[in-house]
């Protein structure tokens, strides 16, 4: 068992950061290289904390893990030296732990019992143990290709290869179907390769899973726009079950506020995409900040992918721009009481690289240089309120003025849903109010035999929750072509976080 203890005599560590001079000066990640032994010893320490609760939160759906991850399990584990065995116990429940011990912000640690008061030292630092855990695996060859040997003969083509379509590809490979992943740009990730900025998670960490998905029998074709490169007919003619896992890459924008049309002043992703590519190896991006002072508009992950991004190229200064006041710095349990997600300041490490954060403020206009570009930013102090129809708001609460100077605007602010595509229409599937892919209790679209996962169904969301998503269509779209399927499905379609109303 647990050491019940084990919180009152270790404090809560997390992973130590190279310093700031030296990551600034690269693309790499922002953490610490620490050897194999100081590695699994001080991670050790970590998951010794965890007093294996008799109710986890952690793993709980709808406050914890949607995985359904068994973290007490394999913090004990980790915390005995057992490491092959809390790689397998991990891999149970979850198809990439690399990922979402990079990327994920670890909802299961706002679950964790440790966390309801602070006099408890804080919760498990269970993002750093299972980032490790995968990383153990990998250097100690845990991880391996399970390759199946009772085929189907059905096949099954996944559209899109972010998270999601990845964990439903390698889920019904592994259930002995033929898999093709189809991916409308050059490189297979979604996300994950064009979003996710290199000094968050290295490419390489996803290429060597890509790698053991090949060899388990998942296919992929880049640059293949399904709709237009492949017919609907075509898909239908060659595939028994189709997954939608094309995301929500529709950005959100603003294009009320003057100025919105001046050159410099660019959508968050039209930022990070070719900033991905040229870490690739495919030239210099036609959007750098060297040289800029650049404003980002958003304060979520996206907005601070684009501060890391802008400093590491060099800009001039970085201020990101939130309309809502600075959160505290604890929990406000009449706001947001243990376990649901707590509304506190989050700070990124690029936030503690260079730039400035705003908080109840808006961009009341884009200045122009007379030349058609953007030369500064006039801002207004601002409050978020709801109208009488509970549509958001946001008024100015000053007659001041603030102007300051900006050669490259970013607007982060979110994203509305799928995009347009003639994929959709040829499959006569229309978007939901939300400007998402409706589904059944099944996982299934209006159309027959088509299925849908991740944000692409949810909206813009976590990581975890497109690999929850992911793994549960997988149980859907095996039973429809089998009858039963034995695939875990940790997820409903209509599952939610907990929430206050």
């Amino acid at each position: 068992m647990a050491d019940p203890r084990g919180f009152l005599k270790h404090a809560r560590a997390d992973a130590p950061k190279r310093p700031v001079d030296e990551r600034l000066g690269d693309w790499q990640e922002v953490y610490a290289a620490l050897s194999t032994e100081d590695r699994k010893a001080e991670t050790a320490t970590q998951a010794a904390r965890c007093m294996d609760c008799g109710i986890p939160f952690c793993h709980s759906g709808s406050a914890g893990c949607p995985l359904g991850n068994l973290i007490p399990e394999w913090n004990n584990m980790v915390r005995r030296g057992q490491w092959q065995d809390a790689a397998e116990r991990l891999h149970a429940t979850n198809n990439f732990p690399e990922f979402t011990g990079k990327l994920c912000p670890a909802p299961c640690e706002a679950g964790c019992v440790l966390a309801i008061s602070p006099e408890a030292g804080g919760a498990v630092a269970i993002k750093r143990v299972e980032e490790t855990i995968a990383e153990v695996s990998w250097a100690n060859d845990y991880v391996s290709a399970q390759v199946t040997e009772a085929h189907t003969g059905k096949r099954v083509a996944v559209v899109g290869s972010g998270p999601g379509g990845l964990a439903a590809a390698q889920q019904l490979t592994r259930a002995g179907h033929e898999v093709t992943v189809y991916e409308r740009d050059d490189r297979i990730g979604g996300l994950l390769r064009y979003g996710i900025p290199e000094f968050k998670m290295e490419k390489s960490v996803l290429d060597r899973r890509l790698a053991q998905m090949r060899a388990e029998g998942t296919r992929f074709i880049t640059g293949c726009e399904v709709g237009v490169d492949l017919t609907i007919e075509e898909l239908r003619a060659g595939y028994d079950a189709v997954v939608l896992a094309v995301g929500a890459l529709r950005g959100r924008d603003d294009t009320t506020i003057p100025g919105r049309d001046l050159k410099g002043v660019h959508l968050a992703m039209e930022h990070l995409v070719p900033a991905n590519k040229e870490c690739e190896g495919d030239g210099p991006t036609p959007i750098s900040a060297q040289g800029k002072h650049v404003i980002i508009l958003g304060g979520g992950d996206t907005g601070a992918d684009c501060y890391g991004t802008a400093t590491r190229q060099g800009a001039l200064s970085v201020t990101q721009l939130d309309n809502y006041p600075q959160p505290p710095t604890t929990r406000d349990d009449d706001r947001s009481p243990w376990p649901t997600w707590p509304y506190i300041l989050r700070t990124y490490p690029a936030h503690e690289e260079a730039g400035e954060r705003k908080f109840a403020v808006a961009i009341e206009e884009f200045v122009g240089d007379g030349e058609g570009n953007v030369r500064a930013v006039r801002l207004r102090e601002v409050k978020v309120q709801r109208d009488e129809n509970g549509r958001r708001q946001v008024v100015p609460v000053s007659d001041e003025v603030q102007e300051i100077p900006c050669d490259l605007a970013l607007l982060a602010i979110g994203f509305d849903g799928v995009e347009h595509m003639p994929l959709l229409d040829g499959l006569g599937i229309s978007l939901t109010k939300r400007g998402t892919i409706g589904c059944g209790s099944n996982w299934e679209t209006t159309a027959p035999g088509v299925f849908v996962c991740g944000d692409a169904h949810r909206g813009a969301s976590l990581v975890v929750w497109a690999i929850a998503e992911g793994r549960s269509v997988a149980n859907a779209v095996d039973a429809h072509l089998t009858g039963a399927s034995q695939l875990p499905s940790p997820v409903h379609p209509t599952a939610l976080p907990l929430a206050v109303g």
